[in-house]
Parts: C-alpha cells; sequence; structure tokens
C-alpha cells in the first residue's frame, strides 16, 4: 500500500483539491453552463448570448503618433 503524503502547513484536505481540479474553468461569466457527465470525464459547456458583452478594463486611448498626439 502506498503513502499519501500532505504537508500539514497546508490548510486544504485532499478532497478540496480534487474538487478544486474538477471546477468548470470557464469561470461563472458564461450566460448558461451545460454539465455533461461526471468525474474526470466531464465536460462544461459556457454558452454566451449575443448582445451581453461585458467590459474588462479600462478603454485602450491608443497609441501616439509620431507628434504625440492620439491615433
Amino acid at each position: 500500500m502506498t503513502e499519501v503524503r500532505y504537508r500539514n502547513d497546508h490548510p486544504s484536505t485532499p478532497e478540496a483539491r480534487i474538487n478544486k481540479r474538477l471546477r468548470n474553468s470557464g469561470g461563472e461569466e458564461a450566460d448558461h453552463i451545460v454539465k455533461t457527465g461526471t468525474g474526470p470525464q466531464r465536460v462544461f459547456h459556457n454558452i454566451h448570448h449575443s448582445g451581453t458583452a461585458r467590459k474588462h478594463g479600462s478603454d485602450n486611448p491608443g497609441e501616439g503618433s509620431i507628434d504625440g498626439d492620439r491615433r
């Protein structure tokens, strides 16, 4: 039988580590999430409806031209 070693100073349990690995990597930003299957063979489909674009970060002001003005 093999010995399983974990660092005692790490707060998460083996079950928490496995759940973290099996979570949806697409995030929670999708309008609709479909999960097919269970365990390591499961598949997530993240569906984003058109017209619901979200703004991430501030607008890019663009590069300066040769005169120093914005393009």
